[in-house]
């Protein structure tokens, strides 16, 4: 763990971190998050009964679309020219709900966890979204960088 806020100016200032010095290598992020839900908010996903639509592929897609606009949502974070985003959703009868993963790819002198991190975010939002109307309680947690690699700092992995 690093000991200090690499966003911090010496005098504690918010700022771009330079990368300029930096190499560019192939940098990978997997991050994943979930959408628990009630079982028959779930069941009607699975089966296409939403009014709204495909809750599943709406939300993939906004998940690549998020991913492409990290750096307009996030103040201090590089624009980035992704060479892949992959958004996985698959239903868990166990939480139940769904769970999100997403990967993202970049040649680049900064990391990709933000993207990813973001891919997962709003793809979760959006199936919040979109099954609303059916289930209000439903909530969005767990979402977590699972791994990173590329980079001066190497490849990291989250505990299990």
């Amino acid at each position: 763990m690093k000991d200090h806020l690499t966003h911090l100016s010496d005098d504690g200032r918010a700022e771009m971190v330079d990368v300029g010095d930096k190499a560019v290598t192939t940098r990978i992020a997997v991050a994943s998050g979930s959408v628990r839900m009630a079982p028959e908010t779930l069941r009607l996903i699975r089966e296409g009964d939403m009014k709204k639509g495909d809750v599943i592929a709406t939300a993939r897609i906004a998940g690549v679309m998020a991913a492409k606009r990290t750096s307009d949502l996030i103040p201090l974070c590089h624009p980035l020219a992704l060479s892949k985003i992959a958004v996985d959703i698959l239903p868990d009868e166990k939480l139940p709900g769904l769970r999100v993963r997403a990967m993202a790819r970049v040649d680049a002198k900064t990391g990709v966890e933000m993207e990813a991190l973001t891919a997962v975010s709003v793809a979760c939002l959006t199936i919040y979204d979109m099954a609303k109307a059916v289930d209000r309680a439903m909530t969005i947690g767990d979402i977590r960088l699972e791994e990173k690699s590329g980079g001066a700092s190497g490849d990291w992995r989250s505990d299990p």
